[in-house]
């Protein structure tokens, strides 16, 4: 019997299967080609070495206990190797293995695939990885493209602008086309659970409640924040026992989306005092795909909704005088930014707010202030590798607004300071960055506001401050 494979609905590469395990490596292979997925494995390390300098490879799976060479002596030599360090390690792990996770994540793996594998799970985080590495070639082919502009001022300035939006543009291109691509089959499911829901009779208090869930379902979607894995892994199942109890189809799919809701399976237990027992299953997955499709709507908006920003800073970087003035508040310019560069805030950095209450508006080009204090705040999470305090400070001082973004880092060296500004310069390691988010963000605050940039630092303590005056630049 011929197996079809999958139809299509996102990125397809070639993959590397890397497990000692040969059961592991052909479940693995099967779905993967099923998804559209070019597909090779590898037994051990040493072989996995061996086939990735032999042919290019898109994403590597990789096991961690292997013999003779395991995943992290693989992970090592392949973040070694200019030719490899960029292709995208997903670790598969089990349940009692993560700090092992962990410590593959902090060498430069991007994700983990936890066992028994999920083909839902494995089409995500796969589909991110390729993202990933799709738009860290068109980053690479940008930064080539700039050395070549180097011979012409005005087409380096060209350069130096797309290299620095592809930079940009990362992370949400990539959460707005995941979210794109999933929001079909999401849609889907919600048409089905709505089918279900209405060949039901319910009661007028009962619609009132169904009402209320949707409308409920819909907030959290907004303001939904993830718990720790553990805390969240053992509400999954506590949930999928629940809903397995009361009949419920595909309880494991369900569970995960009901606990990010919020249910317990306390929360359950009163939610299903208001239905009959038939009518409960049908209106769980109804809630579940309810709040399924407005995550994503929520996903790809903030992600569209990023990049409409960064490229209006592009536009009005390059036509200063079609710009519009905005009256901007600074606090919720700095929080956005710190909500866009979540993902970068591990756990092992830590955000204190110390905003002035009452902060005055100032008249001032509101999105590229935005691109300032994302510039400047990644900086901060760069410099402290993973482990620090990220300190966000703002204050009114004689007609101005001080805007102070410090670390404790390792401190910028004394004889760098005075270059921190110049295009071009970076202490990070070649092909990290490009060297021109401060010179960028020292042209939007001096010639573009009024303003003033500068930079104190010592070993332990790097600080930012930047000076806007508040009604200093008017629109035209």
């Amino acid at each position: 019997m011929t197996v079809e494979p999958e139809q299509k609905n996102g990125e397809v590469g070639r993959v590397l299967v890397v497990d000692d395990y040969p059961m592991n490596r052909m479940k693995l292979a099967r779905i993967l080609e099923q998804q559209g997925h070019t597909v090779d494995v590898a037994g051990d390390g040493v072989e996995a070495l061996a086939k990735l300098k032999a042919a290019p490879f898109d994403v590597v799976l990789l096991d961690i206990v292997m013999p003779e060479l395991d995943g992290y002596g693989v992970l090592e030599r392949m973040i070694g190797d200019g030719a490899l360090r960029d292709i995208p390690v997903i670790v598969i792990s089990a349940v009692d293995e993560i700090d092992s996770v962990v410590r593959c994540i902090e060498m430069g793996a991007v994700d983990y695939l936890p066992k028994p594998f999920n083909p839902i799970v494995l089409r995500a985080r796969l589909q991110t990885s390729l993202q990933r590495k799709r738009l860290r070639d068109l980053e690479r082919s940008y930064l080539q493209q700039e050395i070549m502009l180097r011979q012409s001022e005005k087409l380096a300035t060209l350069g130096r602008l797309s290299a620095g939006m592809a930079h940009e543009l990362n992370n949400p291109a990539a959460a707005a086309k995941r979210g794109a691509d999933q929001l079909r089959l999401a849609v889907e499911a919600l048409q089905d659970a709505n089918d279900r829901r209405n060949q039901l009779t319910f009661s007028d208090p009962q619609r009132a409640r169904l009402l209320e869930l949707g409308k409920q379902a819909q907030a959290r979607a907004r303001q939904f924040e993830q718990s720790s894995a553990l805390a969240q892994s053992d509400l999954e199942y506590a949930v999928e026992t629940w809903l397995e109890a009361a009949g419920l189809d595909d309880a494991w799919e369900v569970a995960p989306t009901l606990v990010n809701l919020g249910y317990d399976d306390d929360a359950l237990t009163a939610l299903a005092e208001g239905f009959d027992r038939p009518q409960l299953p049908a209106v769980l997955a109804w809630l579940a795909a309810t709040y399924n499709v407005y995550s994503l709507l929520e996903e790809v908006g903030q992600g569209a909704g990023r990049i409409a920003e960064l490229v209006g800073a592009l536009k009005m970087y390059t036509f200063m005088d079609q710009a519009p003035v905005q009256a901007v508040d600074v606090n919720q310019g700095l929080e956005n930014t710190l909500v866009m560069l979540r993902s970068k805030l591990r756990a092992g950095i830590t955000v204190r707010r110390e905003y002035a209450e009452n902060l005055p508006r100032i008249e001032a080009y509101g999105s590229e202030l935005n691109q300032v204090w994302t510039n400047l705040i990644d900086n901060a999470i760069d410099a402290m590798d993973g482990q620090g305090e990220l300190v966000v400070r703002t204050r009114q001082e004689d007609g101005l607004v001080v805007v102070e973004i410090e670390d404790n880092g390792p401190g910028i060296p004394p004889s760098v300071q005075p270059h921190v500004f110049d295009p071009f310069f970076t202490t990070k390691a070649p092909g990290s960055g490009t060297g021109l988010g401060l010179n960028i963000s020292h042209h939007i605050i001096v010639d573009k506001h009024g303003g003033t940039i500068e930079v104190r630092s010592q070993p332990g303590s790097t600080c930012f401050e930047v000076k806007l005056p508040i009604d200093g630049v008017k629109e035209g």
